[in-house]
């Protein structure tokens, strides 16, 4: 009888030695004549683990990390197939505190399923959610997603179910889905751990989009930098169809939508979602003037839904078990659970799914574990490059939308990277209008002009010129970005500029708060 030992195919782990591991261990079983089944999961978040080994026995699974080829030898030499003890035995998988402490629902399956095995999705409450929807009216689907408070997981957090209701409610012998997989945020990856983890759920997630509100194509818009990715989602759509869950006939109900992937070449600029469709369409990805909106007129001027990954990977729980059982998850207007992602000068940085309504010290140190410098933690940025720093004065601020507004900030994708007390946050100020510069698809001024001049008079503030006149000019220039730009990657850029300004005043030379101001 086979072993069954779990090795991650996740992009993450391969970069740390995954493939050479699933070698090893298949070398060396076959040198001692044991037979085992070797499949490649998804990542479970754990990164400092990383590559993480588990076998499957009676009590459950048992995770050994994080594991090297060199390791392999004293593993088989220790009996780890049936969980014998060794210095990389970690225990039950699921009993880890990391893991323990999470509520996991949109990546349920995430680490534990082999991600392109159809069989092995439907035997985990795959497929449950479209099958509910097939047997709905779209203005029932529709009413699921609304009621179960779900907002954009790409950084809007726009109500997701008045999108779908607009594209429901319009007219048209076409409409499409698009999933806006183009995650380029600094700190950010759940996207690519569902697409690689888990990417029938996204699927799923997708037709059900479709049949809701009668969108007949789909397109998953995906950044080129993702190539494990590509070839996961590539293989599940196949399999989708090969199975009857996409095509004309979809599970013989009648209903159609068909589904592709599509490369972006690396703009960031394109994971704005007018640029997305610029691009997808075949033009430059520029950005298109509002209104109209894309729910009225989008792809190929058509009605279109365009959410990004983790809020479409969210969707199937929700048919599956109803809006108010996502809903009873979270806070507020913050319903639902949130993939966080940690990364930066952190011990312990990972992948934690929890409801809203955790804070950002909770994160940083319950889950974190603190500085990987030992040293304290100076500063947070999340949201992504366009997101505020936040000093350690505002750690204690709920994980919710509405809170992190309340500071001037923004929770955007999820991602949260730490910076210990050696950062300078000048320069780290510096580079988010670098950022916006080199990015900027230059359609309007204040972000094609503003952020070169931007960067110029922060470089003249590092140097200490004239700070009377270009600490004002600093702030009068991040006015006209925040109020003059056509899309979020100028009007946003200022957000880390002044945070950082306001609360490290000292990184720029300046002795206090009242005269950064």
């Amino acid at each position: 009888m086979s072993i069954t030992v779990y090795v991650p195919r996740d992009s993450a782990a391969l970069c740390l030695g995954a493939d050479k591991v699933a070698a090893a261990i298949t070398k060396e079983a076959e040198k001692r004549n044991i037979s085992i089944n070797l499949v490649r999961n998804g990542s479970r978040g754990l990164f400092w683990l990383e590559p993480l080994v588990e076998i499957s026995t009676d009590k459950g699974r048992i995770a050994y990390g994080p594991v090297q080829p060199h390791d392999v030898a004293s593993l088989f030499d220790t009996d780890f197939l049936t969980g014998g003890a060794h210095v990389l035995a970690l225990g039950l998988t699921e009993e880890l505190p990391y893991l323990k402490k999470q509520e996991r629902l949109t990546f349920a399956r995430v680490g534990i399923t082999d991600p392109v095995n159809l069989d092995d999705y439907l035997a985990n409450d795959g497929y449950r959610g479209l099958k509910n929807a097939l047997v709905m009216t779209g203005a029932d689907i529709v009413k699921h997603v609304t009621d179960s408070g779900l907002r954009g997981r790409g950084g809007a957090a726009f109500p997701t179910g008045i999108k779908w209701n607009t594209v429901l409610n319009t007219a048209s012998e076409q409409k499409y889905i698009i999933c806006n997989a183009d995650e380029g945020d600094s700190g950010t990856y759940s996207d690519r751990m569902i697409m690689e983890g888990d990417p029938f759920v996204l699927i799923e997630g997708m037709t059900i989009a479709g049949v809701a509100v009668g969108a007949t194509q789909g397109y998953i818009y995906l950044r080129c930098e993702y190539p494990h990715s590509h070839q996961a989602l590539n293989a599940a759509i196949a399999k989708a169809y090969e199975d009857n869950y996409l095509g004309d006939n979809i599970l013989a109900s009648g209903k159609k939508f068909d589904l592709e992937v599509r490369l972006g070449a690396g703009a960031y600029i394109c994971g704005e979602e007018t640029s997305l469709m610029e691009s997808l369409e075949g033009k430059r990805g520029l950005v298109r003037f509002k209104p109209p909106l894309p729910a009225v007129s989008g792809l190929f001027g058509q009605p279109t839904v365009v959410n990004n990954v983790i809020s479409l990977a969210s969707v199937p729980t929700i048919l599956d078990k109803g809006g108010e059982y996502y809903k009873n998850f979270g806070m507020g207007r913050s319903r639902g659970t949130l993939p966080i992602q940690i990364a930066g000068n952190l011990k312990y940085p990972g992948l934690i799914e929890l409801a809203f309504g955790i804070t950002l010290r909770e994160l940083l140190y319950d889950f974190g574990g603190g500085s990987a410098s030992g040293k304290p933690i100076k500063a947070v940025q999340v949201g992504g490059p366009l997101g505020a720093y936040l000093p350690e004065s505002q750690f204690d601020t709920l994980v919710d939308y509405e809170a992190f507004a309340a500071i001037w900030a923004v929770l955007g994708h999820g991602g949260i990277v730490a910076f210990d007390d050696t950062v300078d946050m000048a320069e780290m100020a510096r580079y988010s209008m670098e950022f916006c510069k080199i990015e900027s698809c230059g359609k309007c001024t204040p972000c094609r002009i503003g952020s070169t001049r931007g960067m110029e008079v922060i470089e003249d503030i590092m140097k200490g010129n004239d700070l009377n006149k270009n600490v004002p000019l600093l702030r009068d220039l991040c006015n006209t970005l925040l109020n003059g730009s056509l899309c979020a990657l100028g009007g946003m850029t200022p957000y880390p500029v002044l945070s950082a300004l306001n609360h490290f005043p000292a990184d720029f030379g300046i002795a206090d708060q009242a005269n950064a101001a």
